[in-house]
């Protein structure tokens, strides 16, 4: 039989949607690409925004339609968080959420077999439950690895629906993802990128924290590089930086979570900490790592409730003095089941969007001056996708983009280069011998 799959979301859900296509494949199943016939169509759900929602119902309907006889599944935060909306779409014979993963494999198989017409099975949150193990031992099409080791947030941010899509937060354990680095090393990634819903909560649970693990992880044979996700800033402890400083296959490129550059902002979010605690925060790493070898990155919302446009200066005032490498903007988006939802001072759409904008263009003004300075400076750059037989993309270890010319290499590859000119994209390299 055949299964395709549909991802929408961050690099966890990706993840997640790796382990579910080698949990089929061990069974007798083989995946095919979006667009090609199949028994089975998956679609693993993102529910920070309803345009998530909507993109999940939307597939679900066109995968329907085209294939009428095969079985389609709805999975993941959106099912999670809102169980009763989720089971009453006609278009899905089996929902799921995010805490029972394995057990999708026996509810496809009830409707694939004429046991059952429909199957929900969407399990609560309980706290005190377990880290789910799935199988993970390779990411088709990627040089890099990435690998879950924590689910849940205990967090109550005003705009955000995560927490109750996805439960307490709960650790794997520090063997099982240390045999699976071992295992990725074995088939060839050398470099792994650590993802969790909350990261730095990693251990709080178990009784360890992120950077035990990092410590650990560097001592695997083979894995060369180690980044880490999304990092909360006030939960970034100057024992934790310095730690991690002393780490020398820990990449320095940190995403530091923001949000907004302005306190008032910050405070309607729920955020616990002020601009200039953030800021605080960012200094000790640039002071633990090297102002010139650290790179930073962050995601912000503009247009969040309230938002005036003195504040929305302030915000981008901020952003640009931070002199981030990269960016992620973001409108804000409003979310049924959330407190910002109810928020007086909604901005009206047009108004986000244009916030939007003038904030993308000051990032990647400031983007493109700092790739810029790194002209004629050495870097070690991982190898990925090729665009022929010799020129790669590739990443050097504080996240720059790069495309180099490299005969005789192959992607996962780590070359030295030299930085040359930044194109708007990248920054085109040279090898050196």
């Amino acid at each position: 039989m055949r299964v395709s799959f549909y991802t929408l979301g961050c690099k966890v859900n990706q993840n997640e949607t790796g382990a579910l296509a080698q949990l089929f494949e061990q069974n007798g199943f083989t995946v095919v690409e979006s667009g090609e016939s199949a028994d089975v169509y998956v679609v693993n759900s993102c529910t920070v925004t309803n345009f998530g929602d909507q993109k999940s119902r939307k597939w679900l309907r066109r995968a329907k339609r085209e294939n009428p006889g095969a079985v389609t599944v709805l999975t993941g935060c959106y099912p999670q968080a809102f169980p009763e909306e989720a089971a009453a779409i006609a278009e899905a014979d089996v929902v799921t959420g995010s805490g029972n993963r394995r057990s999708i494999l026996e509810d496809v198989m009830q409707v694939v077999n004429g046991e059952r017409d429909k199957v929900v099975d969407i399990r609560p949150h309980q706290k005190g439950e377990a880290f789910e193990e799935l199988p993970m031992d390779r990411f088709a099409d990627h040089t890099r690895a990435f690998v879950k080791i924590e689910d849940g947030c205990g967090r109550q941010c005003a705009y955000c629906v995560i927490p109750r899509a996805r439960g307490p937060v709960r650790s794997r354990s520090e063997q099982s993802i240390l045999e699976e680095l071992r295992r990725l090393a074995d088939a060839g990634y050398r470099e792994v990128v650590l993802t969790a819903i909350s990261l730095l909560s990693y251990g709080r649970d178990t009784g360890t924290c992120l950077a035990d693990l990092v410590e650990r992880a560097a001592g695997v044979e083979g894995i060369e590089r180690i980044r880490l996700g999304s990092l909360d800033p006030d939960l970034l402890t100057d024992r934790d930086i310095a730690r991690l400083a002393a780490v020398d296959k820990l990449c320095p490129q940190f995403h530091l979570s923001l949000q907004s550059g302005c306190s008032k902002t910050l405070r309607a979010m729920r955020r616990p900490y002020t601009a200039e605690q953030y800021a605080a925060v960012a200094d000790k790493l640039r002071a633990a790592f090297g102002a010139g070898n650290v790179s930073l990155t962050t995601d912000v919302i503009v247009g969040f409730p309230g938002e005036t446009e003195e504040d929305f200066v302030q915000s981008m005032a901020f952003v640009t003095q931070q002199k981030f490498l990269k960016v992620h903007v973001f409108p804000y988006s409003r979310r049924e089941g959330t407190p910002a939802y109810d928020y007086p001072g909604q901005l009206p759409e047009h108004e986000k969007e244009a916030r939007s904008r003038r904030m993308t263009d000051a990032v990647e003004a400031v983007r493109g001056r700092l790739a810029q300075a790194m002209a004629g400076q050495q870097a070690e750059v991982l190898l990925e996708t090729p665009l022929s037989s010799t020129l790669f993309t590739g990443y050097t270890r504080q996240y720059l983009p790069v495309v180099v010319n490299a005969p005789g290499h192959q992607s996962g590859d780590i070359l030295r280069v030299e930085l040359g000119e930044w194109d708007g994209r990248r920054c085109r390299a040279t090898a050196k011998v």
